[in-house]
C-alpha cells in the first residue's frame, strides 16, 4: 500500500481549494490557479516564499510583456518567440528565474484571448495571487521533526557508545572481533540527521540556526575523528601498560557519551594521563616504541575529540550570554 506524504496531501488540497476560490468568482481559465499552487508548494517555509516572490514578479512582468508585444507585433507565433527571447533573459537577470515556468501560463492566456484590457490584466491578477497565495497559505503548515532529529541524536550515541567501547576492548585484547558495522551505520545517520536539520532551519523564517544542527556538525567532526582512530588502534598487535590504561580511558568515555557535556573533565584526565606517561621509563624495545608512538597519536586525538565537544559547549554559553544581555538592556 502506497503512503500519501503531508507535502503530496497538501498539493492536493491546495490545488483544490485555489481552483474551487477562483471558479466561485468566475474567473476565466480559473484551473490555472490550481497549477501556480502546486508550483508553489515547496519543502520549507522559507524557500517557499522565496519562490513564490519570485513567481509573483516574474508572472507580473510576463503579463506586462505579453500586452505590450501582442499589441505591438500582434496575437501569432513570431510575437510569442520575440516575447519569451526578451522574457527569459531579462528574468534570469532580475533574479526570477523560478518564474519563468509559471509566467508563460498567464502569456498563453493572453495569447489565448487574442485582445488585452483592464478585465483580462485584473482576471490574471486574481489569478496569480489566488495560485501563489494559497500555496503560501498551505506551506505555513510544516511537521515537527524536534522527535525525529531527537531519535537520530540518540542513535548516533549509542553507536559512538559501541564503537568506542570496541576500540577499548581492542587495545586490552588484538583478538577482539568486531564487524564495525556501527561506523557506517553512523556516517549515514549523521548525513541524513544534518539533511533533517537544514530543512527544520529553514522552516523558520526568523531563525537562521538550530542547535540540532551545531550537535550534528559537532558529531560529524569527532566521527572523522573516530575514523583516523581506527587504523591506528586496528594495527597494535600487542598490549603495554599505557594501552591499558587508555582502554579504560575509553571504556569510561563510551560511558558518558550524552547530551550531556562531560568534556572538560575528560580533557583533565587525559592532561594527567599524559604526564604519567611522560614519567615512565623509555620503551626497551622497537615494537614497544611503535606500540607507544601509535598510542600516543590515538591521545593526541582523543584530545581533540573531546576539544570539539567542550567548544559546542562554550559556543552555547556565549549564546546563552548574548541573549540574556539583550534582554537586560531591552528591560533598561
Amino acid at each position: 500500500m502506497f503512503k500519501i506524504g503531508y507535502r503530496t496531501l497538501k498539493t492536493a488540497v491546495g490545488a483544490g481549494i485555489a481552483i474551487a476560490f477562483a471558479q466561485w468568482l468566475s474567473l476565466d481559465f480559473y484551473a490555472s490557479a490550481a497549477i501556480l499552487t502546486i508550483l508553489c508548494i515547496s519543502v520549507t517555509r522559507r524557500s517557499s516564499v522565496s519562490v513564490s516572490w519570485q513567481r509573483f514578479i516574474g508572472c507580473l512582468l510576463g503579463l506586462v510583456l505579453a500586452f505590450i508585444i501582442f499589441e505591438w507585433i500582434g496575437y501569432h507565433p513570431i510575437s510569442l518567440i520575440v516575447l519569451l527571447l526578451i522574457f527569459i533573459p531579462l528574468s534570469v537577470k532580475l533574479n526570477v528565474k523560478e518564474g519563468i515556468v509559471t509566467s508563460c501560463v498567464i502569456i498563453l492566456h493572453i495569447y489565448t484571448l487574442g485582445t488585452v484590457s483592464v478585465g483580462i490584466f485584473l482576471n490574471e491578477l486574481y489569478i496569480i495571487v489566488i495560485g501563489i497565495g494559497v500555496a503560501l497559505v498551505m506551506n505555513l503548515y510544516m511537521p515537527n521533526v524536534d522527535r525525529d532529529l531527537h531519535k537520530y541524536q540518540r542513535r548516533i550515541e549509542e553507536n559512538f557508545k559501541v564503537i568506542l567501547n570496541e576500540f577499548s576492548n581492542y587495545l586490552r585484547n588484538s583478538n577482539n572481533i568486531w564487524d564495525g558495522k556501527e561506523l557506517t551505520q553512523t556516517y549515514d545517520l549523521i548525513q541524513d540527521a544534518k539533511g533533517i536539520a537544514i530543512r527544520n532551519i529553514e522552516n523558520h523564517l526568523l531563525r537562521y540556526e538550530d542547535q540540532y544542527y551545531h550537535y550534528f556538525k559537532m558529531r560529524e567532526r569527532q566521527f572523522e575523528i573516530i575514523e583516523r582512530m581506527m587504523p591506528f588502534i586496528s594495527s597494535l598487535d600487542d598490549t603495554v601498560i599505557q594501552g591499558i590504561k587508555i582502554s579504560s580511558f575509553l571504556e569510561r568515555l563510551s560511558q558518558a557519551v550524552g547530551p550531556v557535556n562531560t568534556a572538560s573533565y575528560f580533557l583533565d584526565e587525559l592532561t594527567q594521563m599524559k604526564k604519567e606517561f611522560k614519567q615512565m621509563e623509555l620503551p626497551k624495545t622497537r615494537q614497544e616504541f611503535e606500540i607507544r608512538s601509535s598510542l600516543f597519536y590515538v591521545m593526541h586525538e582523543l584530545e581533540k575529540y573531546l576539544q570539539i565537544k567542550e567548544s559546542l559547549r562554550k559556543q552555547s554559553k556565549n549564546k546563552e550570554k548574548k541573549n540574556k544581555n539583550r534582554k537586560d538592556s531591552k528591560d533598561k
